[in-house]
């Protein structure tokens, strides 16, 4: 049974919460691997055994979501990576010996990975649980404690997992905050050990602002709009199949969804003919289809709408795949005759509109991505080692997919991040554990003090010293 929504948490009640976990902190310092693992154990539990409720708490907020796809995108994911930190836990927190130059002789170096402190998390709508998830999971690895701040366009599946997390953590430990833009505004203003947010550009540079008054180290993890290149020589069937399941999964409200489609001119009918077949046959009709997401809110949905009217506007070819929609389930919709004034290719679209561009040749795709913000993926499809090596040594994203969409963001042992205006740092596997650590450098040095020699007043022993170690 879904919760009840509750009121959200009062602002003043923040920096409250936030010296409780500190001092928490204070008192445990460097929890030890077992207390880590115990931790992520107990988080692992709580999901897999309330995977129905949360998934019926996220088809709540949207409107409709299929169970499987909130199953296999948000829940699965989530379980293997906790399996994954469990696994390599250990060897992550083991202090890393470091090599000492002759001038620093006798002694040893190491980095010890010690815990930050509090790290805050802002979650956003479209996957709240394992948006949510990840980063709780690389801050309670690295030994921290953790504030979340829910998105409030989706109240049903942030006050569920409020109240499932407050079943294993305290409050001192993972404490998940409700509310609205205030207090999501002075959420990001806490002075926090590190943030993490996930969510548009424009918020993210309001995000950045309030962090810098504290000086709070800040990963962002934002979007921006991410390529997709068909090759001249890659079977469309193929790449337009692989293209639409990544641009369909979640109605393409999704951060690293395919944005535009670069498609070689004289394969250009053939591609939208094959793009039109493959999401024919993920969802034979709109109207009632349990597998067809919605648009999380009548916002967002105008949003869209109104991307489409100034793309018709503008002379843009509109190609719906499905007829009207229905409440807030968009037709899927190609875009052919595009132009860069049109808010469809100015904006993340971050719904199920995808522009199709015609190009003749490799350079000119390339050039066109390289004249455009970096965005948080890249996708090439072809099976040509050197021009897929290409694209990647010649554009810049945060990651890259080949012959495939969005699933490089689920693998456990892949850093997730963008570059630029598509975010800042990474998480994910050993990059969350380091991103949410100290890397604190230590030298030590035994009781005789061979660097006695340095001392002033300086004289012929340093200077003979000096000769021997400045020719080598």
């Amino acid at each position: 049974m879904l919760a009840t929504f509750s009121s959200d948490t009062p602002v003043d009640q923040l920096s409250v919460l936030l010296q409780r976990q500190r001092r928490a902190f204070q008192m445990a310092p460097m929890p030890s691997l077992e207390t880590r693992l115990g931790q992520l154990k107990q988080l692992r539990a709580l999901l897999a055994e309330q995977q129905d409720a949360l998934a019926e708490a996220v088809s709540q907020d949207f409107g409709n979501r299929s169970r499987d796809e909130t199953l296999f995108a948000e829940i699965l994911p989530s379980l293997q990576s906790i399996d994954h930190v469990r696994r390599h836990l250990r060897r992550w927190m083991k202090p890393s010996r470091r090599r000492l130059g002759l001038a620093f002789q006798p002694g040893s170096a190491q980095v010890v990975y010690q815990p930050l402190g509090v790290v805050g998390v802002i979650v956003p709508w479209n996957y709240p649980l394992f948006l949510a998830v990840g980063p709780l999971l690389g801050a309670l690895s690295a030994g921290n404690r953790v504030m979340i701040k829910m998105s409030e366009a989706t109240p049903a599946t942030s006050q569920l997992l409020k109240e499932l997390l407050a079943r294993v953590f305290t409050e001192e430990q993972v404490a998940v905050v409700l509310g609205d833009a205030e207090v999501g505004a002075a959420f990001s203003a806490l002075p926090f050990d590190h943030l993490l947010f996930t969510g548009a550009t424009s918020i993210g540079r309001h995000i950045l602002h309030a962090a810098a008054d504290n000086l709070t180290p800040v990963t962002l993890e934002l979007g921006g709009k991410s390529p997709a290149i068909v090759s001249t020589s890659v079977p469309l069937a193929e790449a337009a199949e692989r293209i639409a399941f990544g641009k369909t999964m979640n109605a393409g409200q999704t951060c690293v969804a395919p944005d535009y489609v670069l498609v070689p001119q004289a394969r250009l009918q053939e591609f939208v003919t094959a793009y039109r077949q493959a999401v024919s046959r993920f969802y034979p009709q709109l109207t009632d289809n349990p597998d067809y997401t919605s648009i999380i809110n009548p916002r967002q949905l105008a949003r869209l709408n109104s991307y489409l009217e100034d793309a018709r506007t503008r002379g843009a070819q509109l190609l719906p795949l499905f007829g009207e929609a229905q409440e807030r389930r968009l037709p899927h919709t190609l875009l052919l005759d595009v132009s860069d004034d049109m808010l469809v290719m100015q904006e993340e679209i971050f719904g199920p509109l995808l522009p199709v561009i015609p190009y003749q040749r490799i350079e000119e795709a390339i050039d066109y991505i390289n004249a455009r913000p970096r965005p948080l993926a890249l996708y090439y499809f072809g099976h040509e080692r050197a021009e897929q090596q290409r694209v990647v040594e010649q554009t810049h994203s945060g990651g890259v997919g080949i012959n495939e969409t969005l699933l490089q963001v689920a693998v456990c042992d892949l850093p997730f991040g963008g570059i630029g205006p598509s975010g800042m740092g990474h998480y994910h596997g050993r990059e969350g554990f380091l991103t949410f650590s100290k890397a604190k450098a230590v030298l030590r040095k035994p009781r005789y003090n061979a660097t006695r020699v340095l001392y002033p007043p300086y004289g012929t022993a340093l200077q003979k010293w000096l000769r021997k170690l400045l020719i080598r």
